[in-house]
């Protein structure tokens, strides 16, 4: 059994969703973003996604695209992005997921890439832009290194494209909430139950929801819908308050341990 497979195992066992956690790759720099994923890892997060920055992340709001943007300034390359994982995996065994945009990933040039990040320690790869019906190539070579695939579905999403990703991805689904790109929402839409249901019917993997998710009460409400609910924009935004590092570090911890909790009741 794989960590990420375990991982969602132990979390079923214990009745609940898994807690998936995001942070952005080289913002505020790499030895700073290992700093802050181990800071949600400290807080309780059973699973961390390590963003790969690009300048055109199109499916991403105002925070992730900020965040993108100072990690692109500091020359920040997927390679860096796989430093961050070894810096988590010589503290943690939590499984690791990186994310990042189809471009970078080819430009990394994917027959060298993928067995770096599976010696790294990655766990599975979610390409925001990789189409499943597209994703034959990658999916090889992705199984072959270890690498599990994650494909995305939106409320919006046919009933073929549903059956796509379904039968394409072998780590998990990700089920974005809302319409639009990333981002902390106060409200998230009241039909999610049965669009989420209707994936998890088809899906031989978990099923995770994202986007928009940005309070415990949320949090806790959606863990009720899926194998697990995603965090990101909100996370980034604590690792990007003024102050110093350690103090942001604390605000993620805190703010994580209090998702936890609420997926624990």
């Amino acid at each position: 059994m794989t960590r990420l497979e375990a991982t969602f195992a132990r979390c079923r066992e214990a009745r609940r969703a898994a807690l998936v956690t995001y942070v952005m790759g080289g913002d505020p720099d790499v030895k700073g973003s290992a700093r802050l994923a181990l800071a949600c890892v400290e807080g309780g997060a059973d699973l961390l996604e390590i963003g790969v920055p690009f300048s055109d992340p199109i499916a991403d709001g105002p925070t992730i695209q900020l965040a993108a943007g100072r990690a692109l300034r500091h020359g920040t390359t997927p390679r860096d992005c796989l430093a961050v994982v070894r810096a988590v995996r010589r503290r943690s065994q939590v499984p690791v997921a990186l994310m990042g945009y189809l471009n970078p990933i080819l430009a990394a040039d994917p027959a060298t890439f993928f067995p770096e990040a599976a010696e790294a320690g990655v766990d599975a790869l979610i390409v925001p832009d990789l189409l499943p019906e597209e994703a034959g190539e990658l999916t090889a070579l992705a199984t072959r290194h270890g690498l599990a695939m994650v494909f995305l579905l939106a409320p919006t999403s046919t009933p073929a494209r549903v059956a796509a990703a379904a039968a394409a991805a072998t780590g998990f689904v990700y089920f974005v909430s809302v319409t639009g790109v990333t981002g902390a929402r106060a409200t998230l839409p009241t039909d999610l139950g049965e669009k989420v249901a209707a994936v998890r019917a088809q899906s031989r993997v978990p099923v995770v929801i994202g986007f928009g998710v940005s309070t415990p009460a949320q949090a806790r409400a959606l863990g009720g819908l899926a194998d697990g609910v995603v965090v990101g924009s909100a996370i980034v935004s604590r690792a990007a308050a003024p102050g110093p590092l350690p103090r942001r570090a604390a605000a993620v911890r805190a703010f994580v341990a209090s998702l936890a909790k609420a997926l624990r009741r």
